[in-house]
């Protein structure tokens, strides 16, 4: 397979998916988003990977969606926007499905859909300089797309805070809430994952598989067709309104969104 922004790198049963954007922070447009979308598709065809790792070039995991991308998507139609969150949902359903068991390799930033894909890996490990963020909310958006992967990561409570503030996240908070299952320093990190891999290569593949499909069938939200078109459609309606459009436009303009009332 051969990518314009992603490396994939396989040694022995271990596959590792490098996100290989680092001078965008690892943001991700409709390319980025159709790479991925097609390795995981081979990569689940494939017997001879037992361990995929996601892991991100550079200083940050991902930082989400490219906001110029964003920008672009609030000018297209509803059609234009339901067609494009679904590559994304379908992206991320595709990452979440993987018959091998997955592990997010995070470090620096993780945040809006960055965040996304780590919560739809089976295991997280975070250096400890890591920083999650559900940003949406800030530019007028909502995080329709990754919401059963962060809200099954997290739970619903703690869906609520971080969904409505925002917040950034910290490592220790990130293993707190239950979305990093490990967290390291950052010189350490990768021998964490490699001690995740090892445990992973000791159990049988099949049984590994069956797991991951014994807690979806079992999970309160199974990934079906109509909520990955219900969360397209969400996020397409909410990016054709004017509030997401004046959060776009005031954070790449470097100003204040119309909500935050300034004093003279």
């Amino acid at each position: 397979m051969s990518f314009q922004y992603l490396q994939l790198e396989q040694r022995d049963q271990v596959a590792t998916v490098w996100i290989n954007r680092a001078e965008m922070h690892n943001a991700f447009n409709t390319q980025v988003i159709e790479e991925l979308h097609r390795c995981f598709s081979e990569l689940n065809t494939r017997d001879d990977v037992r361990v995929v790792i996601l892991a991100g070039r550079g200083k940050s995991f991902s930082a989400g969606a490219d906001l110029n991308w964003m920008k672009e998507a609030g000018q297209a139609s509803q059609a234009e926007n339901e067609a494009d969150a679904l590559k994304l949902a379908k992206m991320l359903q595709s990452l979440a499905t993987l018959k091998q068991p997955t592990i997010a390799r995070v470090q620096g930033i993780a945040f809006g859909g960055g965040m996304g894909l780590a919560s739809a890996c089976d295991i997280c490990v975070a250096s400890s300089d890591a920083k999650f963020a559900t940003s949406e909310v800030r530019l007028g958006l909502a995080p329709s797309t990754i919401s059963p992967y962060v809200i099954r990561a997290i739970g619903a409570r703690q869906a609520s805070r971080y969904f409505l503030t925002a917040e950034r996240i910290s490592a220790e908070q990130a293993l707190h809430i239950g979305l990093a299952h490990v967290v390291a320093e950052a010189e350490q990190l990768d021998e964490k994952v490699t001690e995740i891999v090892d445990a992973l290569l000791l159990g049988g593949p099949e049984a590994q598989t069956a797991s991951k499909q014994l807690i979806q069938m079992v999970d309160q939200q199974v990934l079906t067709e109509a909520l990955l078109l219900q969360t397209a459609q969400h996020i397409a309606h909410v990016r054709q309104g004017s509030e997401a459009k004046n959060g776009l436009n005031a954070f790449l303009n470097k100003h204040s969104p119309v909500w935050i009332k300034t004093t003279a």
